[in-house]
């Protein structure tokens, strides 16, 4: 099968299409034919061994010194049932699933590997592209938002980074709730971060998010230009402050000093999460915001829009070339 390869650390030049053998799943596993695989800032930092402050000393065990100890990256994906490992109950051939591939990754290729509780299976209406391009910002802010902020109906919101892959479903989410939304973004964003949900945006360079006059019940900095500090100034009396790209200081920082405030961390892959997550975007309520970047043979171009910091949303390739 066709495959994304990556063998040595560098920019997204490095990014090629070689044959690689096809899978196998073992018990407990799913074997799917991906048809939209999500290219994500994830998978941009594996790729160039850039981690948010002071997590490289920690990751390069896991992700490799010399080289990326996982070849081929991507972590999200939608796509057809293939085969399935012994005890695997939940999915059969031919059904429509989407989810994550967990520490393995492996998704930017013809078939991967998934776990069958990292899956679920794809509503009327949802397509392949969208389905893979929701799961990564998604799931960050469902959990955040929901499960540890537990943002509620009339409360106010302010997501740092609101055009990106988290940004954008964090405006959604909360727009979604009942709360009021104040975005902030570059100034070409401004227009699509209102479309999507906020009641006022923020061009980041015309004004200190950190001087803001206002206080939030939560600030989410999906983007971690807001120090931890700075994000408790930003804090209504109850509020509660979100760093999702926070380095290891701050992170470290948010379970000791936090208090039950300060929220940081990795959001969990739970196929019950990509169920909740599929079910907004087949009732309209959540715009996954997917752009096809191609076939397997563009994922250095989605490297390289990643690296960029001017992708809105987010960015997938279609493996198999197949409409989606």
């Amino acid at each position: 099968m066709r495959a994304v390869v990556v063998d040595r650390f560098g920019p997204s030049d490095v990014v090629r299409v070689a044959e690689v053998p096809r899978p196998q799943p073992r018990a407990g596993e799913v074997l799917v034919r991906v048809e939209a695989a999500a290219v994500t800032a994830g998978d941009a930092r594996l790729r160039a061994a850039r981690f948010p402050a002071g997590f490289g000393v920690v990751a390069r065990p896991a992700t490799g010194f010399r080289r990326p100890r996982v070849g081929i990256l991507g972590g999200c994906l939608s796509g057809t049932v293939e085969a399935v490992g012994a005890g695997v109950t939940s999915f059969a051939p031919r059904d429509e699933v989407a989810g994550f591939t967990g520490g393995r990754m492996r998704a930017h290729a013809e078939y991967a590997i998934a776990d069958a509780g990292s899956l679920a299976r794809m509503p009327a209406g949802v397509t392949h592209a969208d389905a893979a391009g929701i799961l990564f910002g998604g799931s960050a802010a469902l959990f955040f938002l929901r499960d540890r902020a537990k943002l509620a109906a009339g409360e106010t919101a302010l997501i740092n980074g609101a055009s990106g892959s988290v940004g954008s479903a964090a405006v959604q989410f909360a727009r979604a709730v009942g709360a009021r939304v104040t975005g902030v973004a570059s100034a070409r964003n401004q227009d699509f971060v209102r479309r999507i949900g906020a009641a006022h945006a923020i061009d980041y360079a015309a004004a200190s998010v950190g001087e803001l006059g206002e206080r939030f019940d939560v600030v989410l900095d999906a983007v971690g230009t807001i120090p931890g500090r700075t994000g408790l100034r930003l804090l209504s009396a109850q509020g509660r402050l979100v760093l999702v790209s926070a380095g290891l200081s701050d992170t470290v920082w948010a379970g000791i000093a936090g208090r039950g405030r300060v929220f940081a961390g990795v959001a969990p892959e739970r196929g019950t999460d990509v169920a909740v997550l599929l079910e907004l975007v087949a009732a309209g309520k959540l715009d996954a915001v997917t752009h096809v970047a191609g076939g397997l043979d563009a994922a250095a171009d989605a490297h390289r829009l990643v690296d960029s910091g001017r992708k809105v949303g987010n960015i997938v390739v279609l493996p198999h070339g197949n409409p989606a």
